[in-house]
């Protein structure tokens, strides 16, 4: 059957999102054994699951014949009591990309505008295409999200704003000044969506449960990378309890699995996995970028669990990586040829990363 003719004409124009390579994905081609493969390329944690996530998983599997409880109750409850607000302020998605499709099944149709910034997660602008919206991208400023100039691009069709604080890819913020100014500055009829992926590693989070509870401000989160659930996938959004009614009605029923959900919970109260993360980050990145340093190449500095480098020909060296062993992310698809996106491993990891980094760069 010839399918195009009978396709919503702006799918065949949706660019397929390109994840990092699994590590049997590159064993398979180079021949390599999988055990000898690190990845660093998928911002994943280094150190793994929660260990009470795994226990919890553990348990939750002898129930595995029953559907998942289709609210979330007990976790949507948890997360309510850690956060100060109302379950009914909380919506689970099967990562945190599943609810930035329910914003836009609520908000957003043919012609209406969507605002991101050109160096954020390209997930924002497929999106947009894929319901047929126009996507606005604003350039950014140092490698940062430029908010005025994100403000002075709203129009009277802008639906959504999205802006994702630590950003990915670059690993860089906006500042709590910045951003208070910007959501107190925003007409009625626009959404703002802050993008909270990487939250947990910055000690001066700004205020966003706050905003989401003000404003017209919907805040995303997830369990993949602070708490190593990546696999699961596990995130939630918090807003006010009339847009999360809205949002909702476009959930699709038991969309968080119960094995998932069971990690989730008890990750909650894994301090000491989030204590180790968040050391074990702040080291690799203080490593890398000294490494960067001597090998003088530039970098943009991190508030997040990856960091972004430039070194010259970036496809080139990320092949040349692989046949080391070492799996990283190119940049082509963020419009940054030149550059690299390194995930924070374990030290040995790192160095491992530096080393084949190094010999590449010399032309071994």
């Amino acid at each position: 059957m010839n399918f195009p003719p009978i396709t919503n004409k702006y799918i065949c124009d949706i660019p397929v999102y390109e994840p990092g390579r699994p590590i049997e994905e590159v064993a398979r081609e180079l021949g390599l054994k999988p055990q000898t493969i690190i990845k660093l390329a998928s911002n994943e944690n280094a150190l793994g699951p929660s260990p009470k996530a795994l226990a919890a998983m553990h348990k939750a599997l002898t129930t595995a014949h029953l559907y998942p409880d289709g609210g979330g109750f007990y976790l949507r409850q948890a997360l309510a009591k850690k956060l100060g607000v109302s379950p009914n302020n909380i919506i689970l998605g099967c990562g945190s990309n599943e609810i930035i499709e329910f914003l836009y099944h609520a908000f957003v149709g043919p012609g209406d505008e969507v605002i991101v910034g050109d160096r954020s997660f390209v997930i924002y602008s497929i999106m947009a295409k894929m319901f047929d919206a126009k996507c606005i991208e604003v350039p950014f400023k140092g490698h940062t999200h430029d908010l005025q100039a994100m403000r002075e691009a709203i129009t009277p069709k802008t639906k959504l704003v999205f802006i994702a604080n630590p950003n990915n890819p670059t690993g860089t913020r906006v500042s709590n000044a910045e951003l208070d100014r910007f959501i107190r500055s925003l007409p009625s009829h626009v959404i703002v969506v802050l993008d909270e992926a990487y939250v947990e590693f910055l000690d001066d989070p700004p205020p966003s449960i706050e905003y989401a509870m003000k404003h017209n401000v919907v805040v995303l989160r997830t369990f993949s990378k602070i708490v190593g659930l990546a696999g699961l996938r596990i995130g939630y959004g918090i807003a006010q309890k009339e847009c999360i009614a809205l949002l909702q009605k476009v959930r699709q029923p038991f969309n968080v699995n119960a094995i998932a959900q069971a990690g989730a919970l008890a990750a909650l109260d894994d301090t000491s996995h989030i204590r180790r993360t968040k050391v074990m980050t702040r080291r690799g990145l203080a490593y890398l970028e000294k490494e960067f340093k001597r090998l003088k190449l530039e970098f943009v500095p991190s508030c997040a669990n990856f960091v972004l480098v430039k070194v010259g020909a970036g496809d080139r060296i990320f092949h040349a990586l692989q046949r080391h062993g070492v799996i990283v992310r190119p940049m082509r698809g963020y419009k940054m040829s030149d550059w690299l996106r390194v995930t924070v491993g374990l030290p040995e990891e790192n160095r491992r990363f530096i080393g084949a980094l190094r010999a590449e760069l010399r032309g071994k």
